[in-house]
């Protein structure tokens, strides 16, 4: 809950744009520190969001250098949002101006912190193919259409909207491999022994040597969270949140996190023609050099992911995100079946033997 204050400036905010007298519903949280609730005013919705812009760390800022960068720590090393409202806004406004459905942004207090967005409704893809399994195929079809479309988008590097300014960085190796080094902060320690120093740097070198490969396509815009929980099933689109974080990606990126969720089980059957379907709508070869770009990057998203969801489990005291990592080994597993992921799949073999456990 707010306090006492906070509470005090949301309903400030409410008032002055005409919500004051809404029927206000928490809705249940995320990884992040947002928070958020669903504002109901006769026949009307909405969604605020309350977003402290204190509560994620020093973000990577314009013009920032690697060494700035280094210093600052992880969060200006991976150049994530945090809880910028700007991002989120600049973003959200350059996708619904492109015809993506993203929320459209209703008002918004940036120095508070506080944001009055469209609300997009219940239906996310997890909790309808809950319902109905039978629309799987038809819904991850969208859903790549969608990540086509967007990449196939042109985005402007510097964003303005709502009076707010947001520079669009790119996933550039020191991100990659800051999301990478997850594993072996957290997932390492927590299943494995301790590793030496010149383990690490070999970890860090072989990362390193791998990102080349994901320099074999022009990069486009990755949202960087595009899973089932995150995106909505929408008369004729697919609903868009959670993109504050985006940057310019290999298009293998967004494609991962769809494919290699780490809350549900893509059918194994659609995967192929999926990849096949994206490559064609993004207007990319389907060829051996896509489908190692895309084994780099689904490794690099699962490693980072393993690593999370131990810190949220550890440091957070979130233990139900331990319930996760079996289906998450299991597609860095296969992400490391690559040909190419050789000395790494060797570092894991080595150092990490857990994460190749089946079903462990």
């Amino acid at each position: 809950m707010p306090s006492s204050k906070r509470e005090s400036q949301i309903k400030d905010f409410l008032h002055v744009h005409g919500w004051g007298k809404a029927v206000r519903t928490v809705v249940p949280g995320d990884a992040s520190s947002r928070r958020y609730e669903r504002l109901a005013l006769k026949n009307k919705k909405s969604v605020l969001m309350d977003a402290p812009d204190d509560q994620d760390g020093v973000t990577c800022s314009v013009g920032m250098n690697l060494e700035q960068r280094q210093a600052l720590g992880y969060n200006a090393q991976a150049r994530l949002a945090g809880s910028s409202l700007p991002a989120f806004i600049c973003l959200a406004t350059a996708l619904t101006r492109r015809g993506f459905a993203a929320p459209r942004i209703l008002a918004a207090d940036i120095k508070a912190g506080l944001l009055l967005l469209e609300d997009l409704g219940d239906d996310l893809f997890a909790g309808v193919l809950e319902k109905h399994p039978d629309q799987e195929e038809v819904l991850y079809k969208k859903a790549v259409s969608c990540l086509g479309a967007i990449y196939r988008s042109s985005f402007a590097q510097d964003l303005s909207a709502h009076g707010a300014n947001w520079h669009v960085g790119t996933y550039d190796d020191m991100a990659l491999l800051a999301e990478a080094d997850l594993f072996l902060q957290w997932y390492v320690p927590h299943f494995e022994n301790s590793v030496s120093e010149k383990a690490k740097a070999e970890w860090g070198k072989i990362w390193v040597e791998s990102f080349q490969y994901l320099r074999a396509h022009p990069t486009g815009l990755a949202l960087r969270d595009f899973h089932a929980e995150n995106i909505f099933a929408l008369e004729g689109k697919v609903g868009l949140i959670d993109f504050q974080d985006a940057l310019f990606a290999h298009p293998a990126y967004d494609l991962v996190s769809l494919l290699e969720d780490a809350r549900r089980d893509v059918k194994a059957d659609l995967i192929e023609p999926l990849m096949a379907q994206f490559c064609h709508e993004a207007g990319i070869e389907n060829n051996a050099a896509f489908r190692r770009a895309y084994a780099v990057q689904g490794a690099q998203r699962n490693a980072k992911i393993l690593g999370i969801f131990v810190r949220l489990a550890v440091r957070d005291k979130k233990p139900h995100y331990l319930d996760l990592i079996t289906r998450v080994r299991a597609h860095f597993q296969t992400d490391l079946s690559h040909p190419d992921l050789a000395d790494l799949r060797g570092w894991i073999e080595n150092y990490a033997p857990s994460a190749l456990q089946a079903g462990a």
